[in-house]
């Protein structure tokens, strides 16, 4: 029966080498998208330090949205009203983001005098900066592949770790559940590596699965499975990819200037849309904007809250909440005269729309406060020491002059069990897949040319 188990599964020198070498590929990655998320954990705090001026200025006496609307489409000529943004106190600016030749931009306006304060694209946004590095290494849809590569190779990365980890000898707990820091060095940076291996790997998995639906290929990949299967859920509250910041600040994809788009038979990531949109959205009453506003103020929807105008001349305003604590989030529409039509809540989501909020909210930091970021934080700064703790191991062991991979034994095992969890794995993991195909292609390939 031992024997027989035993053929199940993989020899150890072969799991060795998978974890090695998804390790080089994954871990430098690893170390820069923790220190990158890192920062992003924290982006309430560092906008609001950003801001700080912006939101500590005479108390307005005589609030006028439309006429903040009006100085900020003066200031960026040739602009269209894209959203507002709800003032979160008396002493805030306004916040209007204007459209100017598809790209969004930010105009702060002091509402007391509705002079311009500053402008920003909102691309160039420090915090979008860290948000488009953090998932697409500021390389668009290339950057989102290669970051769902990144996490696919780290989920193997984090089985064979743990299979590596296994203890067999369960007298011992030092260097299996506390790393031994009085043996020499090797023991040391071995121990520090596989420990906060272990207590971060859970963490871990939950990073990568929960990011899984901004990537480009498995984000995609889910739509069309919803699409073939049934409304499992309308992909409404997250970016699919590179989406560009106006389209998610209007909540809808927007036509490039001068040109329609035909939506029908189309759904874009993140939005449900009307058949077509004309090029140039109506804009709404500037009149009807200020009851507008006053009509969300009385929601007291958590901020930031943004209000667009209509799509249509005969559809309502929406006022949104886009906070990052995603099951808060709320969308209601609103006419002209300010009178509620309908609202959307969390609770009425789909249930893979609920699950992905949940996921995205504690990926983010911010499904349960303070304690959200700074357990994400402990978690980041865990996997940069794994990281760094790998490299120094690899250093110490590597001879001097050579690669230092782990030698193929003459006969490797990979065992039955392990080719089938490799094989659910690639299929729930498309990248993972083909790379996998691909490499066992190039090692027959090598393999009949050393033949040959």
């Amino acid at each position: 029966m031992k024997r027989l188990l035993a053929g199940l599964g993989p020899d150890r020198r072969t799991v060795w080498r998978w974890h090695f070498f998804a390790g080089l590929f994954c871990l430098p990655f690893i170390a820069f998208l923790s220190l990158t998320g890192s920062i992003y954990l924290f982006k309430p705090q560092v906008d609001a330090l950003i801001d700080w001026r912006f939101d500590h200025r005479m108390a307005v006496s005589a609030p006028s949205p439309r006429q903040d609307v009006r100085a900020a489409l003066a200031a960026v000529p040739g602009s269209s009203f894209l959203a507002y943004e709800l003032p979160r106190s008396p002493q805030s600016a306004a916040r209007v983001i204007v459209d100017h030749d598809g790209e969004a931009i930010r105009v702060y306006v002091d509402r007391n005098r509705h002079t311009i304060l500053k402008t920003v694209p909102e691309e160039k946004r420090f915090e979008r900066l860290v948000f488009r590095l953090h998932g697409q290494l500021l390389l668009g849809n290339a950057g989102s592949v290669i970051t769902e590569m990144v996490a696919s190779w780290t989920i193997v990365l984090v089985v064979t770790g743990l299979w590596l980890w296994w203890p067999r000898d369960r007298r011992h707990w030092g260097g299996l559940l506390y790393p031994r820091l009085s043996p020499g060095g090797h023991a040391r940076w071995r121990d520090l590596h596989a420990v906060t291996g272990v207590w971060v790997s859970l963490f871990l998995t939950l990073f990568l699965v929960s990011g899984l639906p901004w990537s480009f290929v498995w984000g995609h990949a889910l739509q069309s499975v919803e699409h073939a299967v049934g409304r499992l859920t309308s992909v409404q509250d997250w970016e699919i990819g590179d989406v560009p910041a106006r389209d998610t600040i209007a909540g809808r994809p927007m036509p490039m200037p001068g040109k329609t788009m035909d939506m029908a038979g189309m759904d874009m990531p993140g939005m449900d849309m009307p058949a077509a949109i004309p090029a140039e959205p109506a804009q709404g009453s500037p009149a009807a904007l200020d009851a507008v506003v006053q009509a969300a103020e009385a929601l007291a929807l958590p901020p930031p809250v943004l209000i667009t105008p209509p799509a249509s001349p005969d559809a309502p305003w929406t006022v949104r909440s886009d906070t990052q604590d995603r099951p808060l989030r709320a969308s209601v529409k609103v006419g002209a005269d300010g009178r509620l039509i309908s609202r959307e809540t969390f609770a009425r989501k789909g249930w893979v729309d609920r699950v992905v909020g949940y996921g995205v909210a504690a990926h983010e930091g911010h499904l349960f406060g303070w304690a959200n970021q700074a357990l994400n934080l402990l978690v980041a700064l865990g996997l940069m020491l794994m990281s760094g703790a790998a490299i120094v191991l690899w250093l110490i062991r590597r001879p001097a002059g050579r690669f230092g991979a782990p030698p193929p034994l003459e006969s490797q095992r990979a065992g039955v069990a392990a080719i089938g969890v490799l094989c659910v794995l690639g299929v729930l993991l498309p990248e993972l897949g083909v790379s996998l195909l691909l490499l066992v292609l190039a090692t027959r390939l090598a393999r009949l040319g050393e033949r040959g």
